[in-house]
């Protein structure tokens, strides 16, 4: 059958699946992950035989490729690094030394369990340290999770790639023997690191800034600023590989610049960029599960799911409870960001990467990453409305103390200094005057369902969306307006 016929018949089926199963995901315990690896699965060498595929696959590398590039570009796009502001404690502590310890207590397992060599044992570390937001998109949009322990769950997904990416790269160089002494590193490193980064940025930040100002002046249509955006993605990619240096790296770099040099892609770009994106996460889990049909047997199970059992169990909620010790947060909040970094559609893209650089022990290395993501899937997506409702319903009994921060910055500042405050008569008078104050409801989720009397005019907000509510919400025309909090 041509390659073009199997292509069409599996967009044609994820589009199809995605529509019809979705009511039946969110009412079941099930994810769209695993149900589209199943599906590869099912088509596999070991199922029906008609997606019989293997890791050198060209329309797996094209697939995994655009998928990576898209996602590294839309994470960053999405990242709130203004919220942040100077406070770059709190992704320091997540991304660099949590990230570092997940990567080397992962390699363990792999070395004294799989018996792979140590090189390849970090770079399995680092793979497995890769943790997928497509599961937790449903938690990530689930308002009844207090704002900054979702923000640190998203930018932890958003990030950490930006840590494993160049520590994979730099592992796939030494076990392939690309760069010898220090005379080859520094160029290496350079073009890696810096090159590839500043291409992107480059990109992302012209390319931004020309479409406002065109825009402007002229007027773009919505539809065309959507596919513009699709197009600054390749761009980066293709121009930081073309000059030597990494495409990955160059879409994720050119995403952030237009954050970082507060550029606009237009709120029509973010949207048809993630349905994009989710097309394209949906059909790479169909082809890895094809993979993963035909080398899982290559696998020793057991060690595999012992792998597995330390890797979701042990490694990452230790760790991350170890970096967040001394945030402002419940310990139910530790134990929900402990628990959710689900192994997913990113690792397998990045032993892909090895797979393509012909590493010895790739392959099996995949599979290995196969059956962990596999687990991941499933334990993690079977978890999340369950844990997701226990977590909701204890900020519905009391009030947690992430509940009064609306980033996640604010978690790890010390106490509040001392806010202006008026009083009840104050209050009162206030409102009685020509330009009465907005008064914002912001009492906790507990004691606003506990307590139903109210100021007369006031606008229900929770304390942890405030800065949500004043930057979306807030009418305008009322700017100039005092705003008053109270909690209870």
């Amino acid at each position: 059958m041509p390659d073009i016929v199997v292509a069409f018949g599996l967009i044609a089926t994820v589009l199809i699946l995605t529509a019809l199963a979705s009511g039946l995901i969110e009412r079941s315990v099930l994810s769209f992950p695993f149900l589209f690896i199943a599906l590869g699965f099912a088509l596999g060498e070991r199922g029906v035989g008609l997606l019989v595929l293997g890791p050198h696959s060209a329309i797996l590398e094209v697939v995994a490729t655009l998928t990576l590039a898209l996602v590294l570009f839309l994470d960053a796009v999405k990242l709130q690094v203004d919220e942040l502001g100077k406070r770059w404690l709190i992704p320091f502590l997540i991304l660099v030394p949590g990230t570092v310890l997940i990567i080397i207590l992962g390699s363990l397992p792999l070395a004294l369990l799989l018996g792979f060599g140590w090189v390849m044992a970090f770079i399995g570390g680092a793979l497995l340290a890769s943790t997928d937001p497509v599961v937790l998109r449903d938690i990530l949009r689930d308002k009844r999770i207090p704002r900054p322990v979702r923000q640190v769950l998203k930018l932890e997904g958003g990030m950490n790639d930006l840590v494993v990416l160049p520590v994979v790269l730099v592992l796939i160089a030494v076990s392939t023997a690309q760069v010898g002494g220090l005379g080859q590193w520094v160029p290496f490193l350079t073009k890696l690191l810096v090159l590839g980064p500043a291409v992107g940025a480059a990109i992302g930040f012209a390319g931004a800034w020309c479409m406002s100002r065109v825009d402007a002046h002229m007027g773009i249509r919505l539809e065309h600023q959507a596919l513009y955006g699709i197009g600054l993605v390749l761009a980066s990619y293709a121009s930081a590989t073309i000059l030597g240096g990494d495409g990955f790296l160059g879409a994720f770099f050119a995403g952030l610049a237009v954050v970082v040099l507060n550029q606009k892609l237009c709120r029509c770009f973010l949207d048809y960029g993630e349905v994009t994106s989710e097309m394209m996460m949906m059909m790479a889990f169909v082809l890895f599960g094809a993979v993963l049909s035909g080398i899982i047997d290559t696998v020793p199970l057991l060690p595999a799911l012992g792998l597995a059992a330390l890797v979701i169990f042990v490694i990452r909620p230790v760790v991350i409870n170890l970096v967040l010790a001394r945030a402002k947060m419940s310990w139910e909040a530790r134990a929900f960001v402990s628990w959710f970094g689900p192994r997913g559609l990113n690792s397998l893209l990045l032993a892909l990467l090895v797979v393509e650089a012909s590493v010895p022990g790739a392959e099996l290395l995949l599979a290995t990453v196969g059956i962990v993501v596999l687990a991941s899937v499933v334990i993690h997506g079977a978890s999340a409305s369950p844990i997701a409702a226990w977590y909701s319903r204890k900020a519905s009994e009391e009030t947690l103390v992430e509940e009064r921060e609306s980033t996640v910055a604010g978690l790890f500042r010390p106490e509040d200094r001392e806010v202006p405050r008026v009083t009840a008569e104050e209050l009162d008078r206030m409102l009685s005057s020509p330009e009465p104050p907005i008064v914002l409801d912001v009492r906790s989720r507990s004691t606003y369902e506990h307590d139903d009397a109210e100021i007369p005019g006031s606008v229900r907000v929770l304390p942890d969306q405030a800065l949500d509510w004043i930057a979306d919400e807030l009418p305008k025309g009322l700017t100039s307006r005092q705003v008053v909090a109270y909690c209870t």
